[in-house]
């Protein structure tokens, strides 16, 4: 009888996770989706009432999970923790838009943006793969990215300058991090409907403009997100590094 391929598996159980920004939207989500499958779950996050409502929430469903207050520019704090949590997956949500015209962007307004989502992106996947490599084990390095990680976007200069350095940073982590089995990758989402974005929808014009370009003819909700982390998190993904998963309704297929 022909011996048949047998599938991977999606659970992640016995595996340990941090996600950051993990107290409301996307990373909420991600968190969700992580502990669903088994693994026990970090939340991390600034705040830290909405945090331990979500960890509550998850804890009342049954799964594994805890907070943990943290502000992801503070390094020595984030270095501290990644070399003590001994985790097998590491995913950052945490993000910053202060979006606006080009020729209005004020020095202050660069340096806050890009310090959450470029340079406190770096350090945690730094911190993340040194410790795994000190542990010997394999790990799943996920960030929330967007699809404005791959096109422009009208008063979005430096956010995009972030997302398009994502994705170039970690290409280049792929590379360096392959042979010791530590996968690095992204989720580029569309716009996704949560608190944050909701000012967005209600302005007529940039409503329509979203919509023309979401060839799905809808946007994007949290629940769209979980599945990809799950996937890249397990051992399902365990030949993907180095690659921008698009979550975007088709917006960047033309």
């Amino acid at each position: 009888m022909t011996d048949l391929p047998r599938p991977p598996s999606l659970t992640l159980s016995g595996k340990t996770a941090l996600v950051t920004g993990a107290s409301s939207g996307i990373g909420q989500g991600c968190a969700v989706a992580l502990a669903d499958a088994g693994a026990h779950v970090v939340c991390a996050a600034r705040g830290a009432d909405r945090l331990a409502d979500t960890v509550a929430a998850m804890q009342a469903k049954g799964w594994s999970a805890e907070a943990l207050q943290l502000d992801q520019n503070d390094l020595p704090a984030l270095q501290e923790i990644m070399e003590a949590g001994n985790f097998d997956i590491v995913v950052n949500s945490a993000g910053l838009a202060r979006h606006g015209p080009a020729t209005e962007t004020t020095p202050e307004d660069f340096d806050a943006v890009v310090s959450v989502n470029l340079r406190s992106a770096y350090f945690l996947s730094s911190y993340a793969a040194k410790s795994m490599v000190k542990a010997g084990k394999p790990g799943s390095i996920i960030h929330i990215s967007s699809q404005m990680g791959h096109v422009g976007g009208v008063d979005r200069a430096v956010y995009c300058a972030t997302k398009h350095g994502l994705e170039g940073m970690v290409k280049s982590m792929a590379v360096e991090w392959g042979k010791q089995s530590i996968r690095i990758n992204t989720i580029c989402p569309t716009f996704i409907r949560t608190p944050l974005t909701q000012s967005t929808f209600d302005n007529p014009e940039r409503a329509a403009w979203i919509m023309d370009k979401i060839k799905l003819d809808r946007v994007g909700e949290v629940e769209d997100i979980m599945g990809a982390v799950q996937y890249l998190a397990s051992d399902a993904s365990a030949m993907v590094t180095g690659t921008a998963l698009m979550i975007d309704g088709g917006w960047t297929a033309d």
